[in-house]
């Protein structure tokens, strides 16, 4: 933040003023306006210069909290991985599966993908409902009712008969992980403060990469057995998460932000305070008036929030962004690692080595968002993201040349699957995690829950296209690309990439205000990082001047007011 200030000569300058009709729609009195405008400039500088110690120090309860609402995408993550990789498991697909010629068994690839794709129609669903159930009733009770729901949907998997009953009960499923997929992030986005934003947020990727790796080490230790324990056992694992979650979100603090939308100012306060401690420079006050300040900007601007609303003005650009961002981590290649153990066995690794390899995989993944937490504080989330792009490019484009060899050629084999290790590790420091954070901070705070949610339907869309031709690339029963498809997502990361540096902007130690002045401008992607937002007067931060407050009997009058 510093450099950017020392820098207000050099760069242009982003400024808000509301134009009349603007101000009349404010639900706030002019004078309670201004009052709350000044608050909340002093909470805004505060959190500005905030280091990342303070902000453990200020807000360890809030870390904590975000930490526990985001186990519950441990689980979705441990669930999702049993799908897909249970194709790779000998008593699975000799139960549910077809002959071979060979004599092996494989499930067909439609089934495959059929498999694959209920989840992400589930989710579609349940992240609709959840833009307007948590909108209306707040996080925790969104989340504690999708806990509940899923505790009994599991019966369904667990008793599993036949593939179309599997199939029902994944969509079934996928309603809940749908309300995880976002409640968790943007709860996080909402109860830390700026330096706290892209650890927690990105933290939420931590978590699913601990659920794929705990999966991937259950089906491993399956793999052998030859009956239906093979497969059930990994299903009645699920069963340990629902309720220790639904007993800890139920003693969680409620989003202030939420609790501000809603106009329960006291609430707001009370909420602040559990997820904070007493510090030197934190004043709980100010913090609320930063909060409903933005509010009361984000409704002069528009006041809806329905899902209408997120394709009108220059929310229409946040919706673009925060879709494109999350479009891109599918279609950048990353369903070579959801196949992963199957796409090892394709390549010609035995099922223990494939399982092992896919362990590896998980590992790297984990030291990977770790590395994402120091790398985001050196070069800011626009840069590792572009970065990692071109990485995801050229490692595809070896793993697709290693594919043009033979198949019993054991050097290709394991080079392939090193490639994949390092492309994982380089997904999971890039845009894996980084994702999770943009799409977070992207949208504004009033349609923040429902942008989010059409940007994960959009990733859901891409995640089914994926997984109908995935399947049929690796299966030999099908096209039988094998490790040459890694060819096909280069291409499609290429693109990603063009997209990126042209269009993604980047947010990096902005506060909420300070991203709307930016996008209420239409500053150019590129210029974010460069562009000063200066506010009116000096110490100050907002200045009111005699000729811009005019009393009237109503209040005062604000004929111009600065966005930070």
């Amino acid at each position: 933040m510093s450099s950017r200030r020392n820098s207000a000569i050099a760069h242009p300058t982003a400024e808000i003023a509301l134009d009349s009709e603007q101000v009349r729609r404010m639900s706030l009195t002019n004078r309670d306006m201004a009052t709350i405008s000044l608050d909340a400039a002093k909470a805004t500088e505060a959190e500005s210069k905030m280091t990342l110690i303070e902000g453990l120090r200020t807000y360890p309860k809030a870390v904590g909290w975000s930490v526990l609402l985001s186990a519950a995408i441990i689980m979705e993550g441990f669930d999702l991985v049993l799908i897909a990789n249970l194709f790779a498991v000998p008593a699975f697909k000799k139960r549910f599966g077809e002959q071979l010629a060979d004599g092996s068994y494989e499930l067909t690839a439609a089934w495959q993908s059929g498999l694959t794709n209920a989840a992400y129609v589930g989710e579609i669903l349940g992240l609709t409902l959840n833009g307007i159930i948590a909108d209306r009733y707040g996080f925790k009770k969104t989340m504690i009712g999708a806990l509940a729901l899923v505790c009994g949907l599991i019966f369904i998997v667990f008793f599993v008969q036949s593939l179309t009953q599997l199939l029902i009960g994944l969509i079934f499923m996928g309603v809940p992980w749908g309300v995880f997929q976002t409640l968790t992030t943007t709860y996080a986005a909402e109860v830390c403060p700026v330096p706290l934003r892209p650890y927690l947020t990105t933290y939420v990727n931590l978590c699913w990469v601990i659920g794929q790796f705990i999966a991937s080490g259950v089906l491993k230790g399956v793999s052998e057995r030859n009956d239906q324990w093979a497969y059930r056992i990994p299903y009645a694992l699920q069963w340990i998460w629902p309720v220790p979650l639904i007993i800890g979100i139920s003693l969680a603090p409620e989003s202030p932000w939420w609790l501000v939308r809603k106009e329960r100012i006291d609430d707001a306060r009370r909420m602040l305070l559990r997820l904070t401690s007493k510090q030197k420079g934190f004043n709980v006050d100010d913090t609320i008036a930063m909060m409903r300040h933005t509010n009361e900007m984000e409704k002069a601007a528009t006041d809806g929030t329905r899902y209408i609303d997120c394709f009108k003005g220059t929310d229409l650009r946040r919706t673009e962004i925060a879709a494109m961002v999350w479009f891109t981590q599918s279609f950048c290649g990353s369903s070579f690692m959801g196949f992963s153990t199957y796409f090892f066995e394709q390549a010609g690794l035995s099922t223990s080595n494939a399982f092992s390899m896919t362990l590896g995989q998980y590992a790297l993944g984990a030291v990977g968002v770790f590395s994402a937490w120091y790398l985001m504080s050196h070069f800011g989330r626009r840069t590792l993201y572009l970065a990692g792009l071109v990485s995801l490019v050229s490692l595809q484009l070896v793993i697709g040349f290693c594919g043009i060899g033979r198949k019993d050629n054991k050097g290709l084999q394991w080079a392939i699957g090193a490639m994949l290790l390092i492309f994982t590790f380089v997904y999971d420091c890039t845009v894996g995690p980084v994702c999770y954070s943009l799409v977070a901070e992207i949208p504004s705070t009033r349609l923040r829950q429902k942008t989010v949610v059409l940007a994960r339907n959009v990733y859901n869309i891409a995640g089914i296209i994926g997984n109908i031709i995935t399947p049929r690339m690796l299966n030999p029963s099908a096209w039988g690309w094998g490790s040459k498809s890694a060819f096909f997502w280069a291409g499609m990361a290429a693109l990603c990439t063009v997209w990126t540096f042209f269009r993604l902007p980047e947010p990096t130690g902005r506060t909420y205000g300070e991203l709307d002045a930016l996008f209420e401008q239409k500053v150019p992607a590129r210029k974010f990082k460069s562009t000063v937002v200066k506010l009116h007067g000096s110490d100050e931060k907002v200045r009111y001047s005699e000729e811009k407050v005019k009393a009237t009997g109503m209040g005062a009058h604000i004929e111009s007011v600065s966005s930070y």
